[in-house]
């Protein structure tokens, strides 16, 4: 007699996965593994990448666990040195510093490089969090803690996860997806006291008339959704909101409440 479990024959169990029919592999895992002859199609397979976005979210933990007070800062890669919100990113970025925050940006050219120079000039931390993509070459010369990512799920886990709050300069479908996301995770109270700045009226404003007069008046998102974020073009206004925000949080701690969580809101449905 055997303890084990009897089989179909036609089934074979890898692990904790049943196969049947013609799902049944004719080499055993072992087999796989030991054959140096097997090709490395392994390596790319789904359950060798989860241990590769295991490895991601390890990594950007480590660097950035001691990170401290930091600001996620976003822009686009395509502004030059010497157009009006390069400039402007500099002086965001040292703006942070001298309050005491660390810059935390996609580690590319353009806003992000600029926000990370500025940052880095005002002896403040410069964080790049860098992405494989085909067209982009690296992390910026500024950025004193870099880390690379292959996945945008797990970067954006660490822009999210080491900031206090978010300030984007004009950019474009990358800022936009960047923004919507956290004004998401605000609006579903999966982040608490999460500070959201776009710098540039000009530039937010048709997108902001769009969402009140046309998603607003259609019911899509309600009133006070919109004061979930804010728009200036004063780089010292935007920094203020961030030290008003740590402030709160600081008396919230003194005062025996969890840092983490916001002033009270009534909850409403993500729309």
């Amino acid at each position: 007699m055997t303890d084990e479990p009897e089989t179909h024959p036609l089934e074979r169990r890898r692990g904790p996965v049943v196969m049947r029919r013609g799902q049944v592999e004719a080499q055993t895992t072992d087999q796989r593994l030991l054959d140096s002859r097997n090709p490395s199609e392994w390596v790319h397979t789904d359950p060798w990448r989860v241990l590769r976005i295991q490895a991601e979210f390890v990594e950007g933990f480590g660097a950035l666990a001691e990170l401290g007070p930091a600001i996620s800062v976003f822009g686009s890669a395509r502004s030059e040195p010497g157009q009006p919100d390069y400039e402007q990113g500099i002086q965001l970025g040292g703006a942070l510093a001298r309050a005491g925050f660390g810059v935390i940006t996609g580690g590319g050219p353009g806003a992000m490089e600029a926000a990370n120079k500025g940052a880095s000039e005002t002896g403040g931390v410069s964080v790049g969090l860098g992405i494989e993509l085909p067209f982009e070459s690296g992390l910026n010369e500024w950025v004193d803690i870099g880390v690379n990512f292959r996945y945008f799920f797990a970067r954006k886990t660490m822009f999210v996860k080491y900031a206090q709050g978010f300030i984007s300069l004009p950019g474009g479908f990358g800022t936009f997806d960047e923004i919507f996301e956290a004004i998401t995770l605000v609006q579903t109270q999966k982040v608490t006291s999460f500070p959201i700045v776009l710098l540039g009226t000009s530039y937010w404003g048709g997108l902001l008339d769009w969402v009140r007069d046309v998603v607003m008046a259609e019911g899509k998102v309600s009133s006070k959704d919109l004061d979930l974020f804010q728009v200036t073009d004063d780089v010292d206004a935007a920094v203020a909101i961030m030290v008003e925000a740590r402030a709160e949080r600081d008396r919230r701690w003194a005062g025996g409440g969890r840092s983490d969580v916001g002033p009270e809101v009534e909850p409403h449905r993500a729309e």
